[in-house]
């Protein structure tokens, strides 16, 4: 009885232990994210105040009104940085996905010469900072005439991200048998049909969890963007940080509200493929 009660009172305390330990993680990495949101609802004496406020002494939309307000009252076209960041990386992620599908299922079944090396290639192309592609990229952009567009940055997004793509769908289409696509032949599918009503299905969450990952990253992607955009109509969200700062000062308050703003609807997009996220992340982890 006493080796039960000291087993139990041993896996009560891992127990505990670890939702504590996962409980301080948490705070230390979710504490900067609630800093932001407070800053971004606090005055400019609060947000620099020494030592730091904590505890807000009051919260108001000052940030939020200056930042939607007009050319007069201080405010930056929030709504077309929005607009821009919005139809780059969703148009960004849908071509890189339908390009990460294709690649990634050519690898994952046929045989080709020069397969693997090919596939190490593309795999190499993700080494390469992406800062480092930054001035070579402006040269031949500025060359071509697609220098601060849309277009120009979409380009340049698709090919960040189909590398990944290809590489993180090709895994899960291999975690699929071929005797699925298979057998639908033998029932009279034809080879697309077999992809899209049997493969395809099976390996959705593969597909969202590419998606979701290259869409962040051209949602959240700064560099390349602040080299590649001049104009209001064709920056981004992380480039319009900087109409917050001048000369002399920075809008503290103003660049936490845009920052909240910037962080919404990742929050929201992982939320709702979530599902999907988790499943495809353990895809064929486990075996029957």
């Amino acid at each position: 009885m006493n080796i039960n009660r000291l087993s139990k009172l041993k896996s009560f305390f891992l127990k505990v232990s670890h939702h504590v330990t996962l409980f301080i993680a948490m705070s230390i990495i979710c504490i900067p994210g609630l800093w932001i949101v407070l800053n971004s609802f606090r005055p400019t004496v609060d947000i620099m105040a020494k030592p730091p406020v904590w505890v807000p002494r009051g919260l108001n939309l000052d940030n939020y009104r200056a930042m939607f307000g007009g050319a007069g009252e201080g405010g930056v076209p929030v709504m077309q940085y929005f607009t821009n960041s919005l139809i780059i990386s969703c148009t960004s992620t849908i071509i890189a996905l339908f390009v990460g599908m294709a690649g990634g299922y050519a690898f994952a079944r046929f045989r080709f010469k020069g397969k693997n090396a090919i596939f190490v290639g593309l795999l190499l192309t993700r080494a390469v900072p992406g800062v480092a592609l930054s001035l070579p990229l402006f040269i031949v952009m500025a060359k071509t005439g697609i220098i601060d567009t849309h277009f120009g940055l979409i380009l340049v997004y698709v090919a960040m991200n189909v590398p990944f793509t290809i590489w993180l769908i090709d895994g899960f289409f291999r975690q699929i048998p071929p005797d699925l696509a298979e057998a639908a032949e033998i029932d009279g599918c034809t080879r697309w049909q077999a992809f899209w009503k049997v493969e395809f299905p099976v390996a959705k969450a593969g597909v969202a969890s590419a998606g979701i990952f290259a869409f962040l990253t051209s949602w959240n992607e700064y560099a390349l963007a602040s080299q590649l955009t001049r104009s209001t109509f064709s920056k981004t969200m992380p480039v319009g940080l900087r109409d917050f700062t001048s000369e002399f000062t920075i809008n503290w308050g103003g660049m936490c509200a845009l920052a909240v703003l910037l962080i919404i609807p990742a929050l929201i997009l992982t939320f709702i493929v979530q599902k999907h996220l988790i499943s495809g992340l353990t895809f064929g982890g486990v075996k029957g």
